[in-house]
């Protein structure tokens, strides 16, 4: 369950950068998107977030739920910020599609 939310919480901290117009012309070399499209990419990144919350919390209960959880946070944004973005920011987008995917099967098997 611990895969999934790690992945999760990396889809969801992309979906937060794309929502700023900076990271957008960084990944795509482009204009920025439009204002709904910056909406829509952050409350995807929030919902992310909270569904990788309430997962850890019913996996792990409320005693480890949470600071696993933010644990998760902090390794799937350091990822993001430190190893991606200045290096290898063509994988971000392959990433965050597969991740909670490999995380989702995993959970399942």
């Amino acid at each position: 369950m611990m895969l999934l939310v790690l992945g999760l919480s990396f889809t969801a901290f992309t979906a937060l950068s794309l929502a700023m117009e900076k990271h957008q012309q960084e990944l795509h070399g482009k204009s920025a998107a439009s204002p709904a499209r910056r909406t829509q990419w952050r409350v995807l990144g929030w919902v992310l977030l909270t569904v990788a919350f309430a997962l850890c919390v019913v996996d792990h209960g409320w005693a480890m739920g949470p600071v696993l959880w933010l644990g998760a946070l902090t390794l799937g944004g350091i990822v993001l910020a430190f190893a991606l973005y200045p290096y290898r920011p063509k994988w971000i987008a392959p990433l965050a599609i597969a991740l909670p995917v490999i995380g989702l099967v995993v959970a399942l098997l």
